[in-house]
Formats: C-alpha cells, structure tokens, sequence
C-alpha cells in the first residue's frame, strides 16, 4: 500500500481558512491524504464560526486546535509532501525548513475572520471561504499525483490556486 500524503495548509493565525482546509482535505482525501494547519502567528484557538460551520457541516472537530507552524518545521516531524498557503500574508513569509522538500503553491482565499457586517453576513464570509477551499481540494483529490511528473504536478497546484472561484 502506498504512504499517505501529508499536506500543510498555512496561514498566519491558523483560526478560519487553515482550519477549514485541514478538515476538507482530511474528509475528501481520506486513505490518500494526511492533512495539517499552522499559522507563524497563531491566535491561540479556532474561530467559533469556523467551528461552528465545520460541526454543522458533521464534520469532527475534537482535533483540530490553531498551532504553530514550527511543530512541522522541528527535527523529527513527518515529512511533509505538499504546503499550500491559503492568505496572502503567509505565502510572502519567510517559511521554514520543511522536512520532506514538499512541493509548495499559493492558494489564497478571503479572511472570513476579517469580514464585517451583521452575524448572517459574517457567517455567509465563512461559507464561502469554506466552498472556495472544497472545490480547490476536490480539483487537488483528483489528480492522479503518483502519474504525474513533477513539473507537470507543480503547474496543476499553481493552477489551482489560481482558480477563479465564483458564487455557487
């Protein structure tokens, strides 16, 4: 049997769209996927809207907690096979070593956590981040990555992140 990817998702704070990320893919690419977030500045805890989507949604969050990224970045941590960063602050940090050399891509979505207005709108922010990073994983879940050679797994992860994604 082969070994299961491993995937970060990054973000600064690792409290809405890493979280989000790390649960979808941990669903979607069960058996074939490994998935974990970090921030390089986390809050500290997961942002209720996030959980509370994500619990609505049936999906367990007893796990998922906001952590640094250095967890991934010490001596003995699990080789890492992707990072994706999900806000645009991150991908312009300067990361880590990763243990494993994991091919990296950009896919930038908007902060649910910085949206403003009345709570139905807010929530809406946290819907639509949460479609945006399931499509993205879906297209991600689909690709026959052990076939692929990786210059041509590189323009796919890049192409992802580029996505246009509009209204459902």
């Amino acid at each position: 049997m082969d070994r299961l990817f491993n995937v970060l998702f990054l973000c600064t704070g690792n409290s809405a769209r890493s979280i989000m990320a790390e649960a979808i893919l941990n669903r979607e690419g069960r058996g074939n996927f490994r998935a974990f977030s970090a921030g390089s500045q986390p809050k500290g805890q997961v942002h209720p809207y996030t959980l509370d989507l994500l619990r609505k949604l049936n999906f367990d969050v007893g796990a998922l907690r906001s952590k640094s990224w250095a967890e991934f970045s010490a001596a003995g941590s699990a080789p890492l096979d992707f990072v994706f960063t999900v806000c645009d602050n991150a991908a312009g940090e300067a990361c880590p070593y990763w243990p494993g050399q994991p091919m990296t891509a950009h896919w930038g979505v908007p902060d649910p956590a910085a949206a403003t207005g009345n709570e139905a709108q807010i929530r809406l922010a946290f819907a639509d981040t949460f479609r945006m990073l399931s499509n993205r994983i879906a297209l991600l879940v689909s690709l026959p990555l052990r076939s692929l050679d990786k210059l041509t797994l590189q323009r796919q992860l890049d192409s992802i992140g580029a996505s246009k994604d509009t209204a459902a």
